[in-house]
């Protein structure tokens, strides 16, 4: 077999040059996303997202500061940040999320079963399908900031959100009653919430095979609801149990 070492008969080499657009500093405009709080910090709208946020938190009871227990583990935050933009592209708004560590959490200290169920898109089709068929309403309802109302039965602590240390106490940390967007257990504590407020309003939980499909039967009137990660798909025959189903949980705490 001749070969082109073997003949000395090299391919020739080829250059190709490539340009590579030099990226916005995002310390230099709002427009771009920023990655830290340093460069957050330094433009009045995403301290605005940031006050919001924190805000937020702090009327949902998300934690109460405490002294610093000795030898427990301490979970960190960060500030994500996020630009809202509509349909056509403008800006809707700057948001901020304060996330929490996960990783820093220790199995069996802070965090212990951390499985949700989440709806499979066969039991979506099947529900639909169903509703088409039998010419019901159908809704879907997006629940804002969802995992940040599931409560926590563990005991996690965290450091104080960067910008927001309380003068007063700056050793003190974050003792959480809520649960924070990177938790390990956020996901599962957000499922118990929504089940039992379901449940609580007359819902059943069907077979265990499907635990995220719940139905109800007032006065003769079959329900379906699916749950999705952070939504609601609603499946009823009379569209007044759609309205008061969503005043429901809008009023739920």
């Amino acid at each position: 077999m001749t070969t082109r070492a073997r003949t000395q008969t090299l391919k020739p080499k080829s250059f190709h040059v490539t340009r590579h657009p030099i990226t916005p500093d995002p310390t230099s405009s709002p427009l771009q996303e920023p990655t830290t709080y340093h460069q957050a910090s330094k433009h009045s709208c995403w301290q605005q997202a940031m006050q919001v946020e924190y805000s937020v938190l702090l009327r949902n009871n998300t934690w109460s500061l405490v002294p610093r227990p000795r030898d427990t583990n301490l979970v960190g935050c960060k500030w994500v940040y996020k630009i809202k933009r509509r349909a056509d592209g403008s800006i809707e708004r700057y948001k901020a999320r304060l996330v929490a560590k996960g990783f820093h959490q220790e199995e069996g200290v802070d965090y212990f079963d951390t499985f949700s169920p989440v709806v499979k898109q066969t039991t979506v089709r099947l529900v639909l399908s169903l509703a088409i068929s039998k010419g019901w309403s159908v809704c879907q309802l997006d629940i804002n900031n969802a995992f940040l109302n599931g409560e926590l039965q563990e005991t996690v602590f965290m450091e104080q959100p960067k910008g927001f240390v309380n003068s007063a106490f700056p050793l003190h940390v974050c003792k959480l009653h809520k649960a924070l967007y990177g938790l390990k257990q956020a996901p599962r504590a957000w499922f118990n919430k929504l089940k039992n407020f379901l449940l609580s309003t007359g819902f059943r939980a069907c077979h265990l095979t499907l635990p995220y499909l719940f139905i109800t039967r007032p006065q003769r009137l079959s329900i379906s609801l699916s749950m999705l990660m952070t939504s609601l798909l609603q499946v009823v025959i009379h569209p007044s149990f759609l309205g008061s189903l969503e005043c429901s949980t809008t009023r739920s705490p």
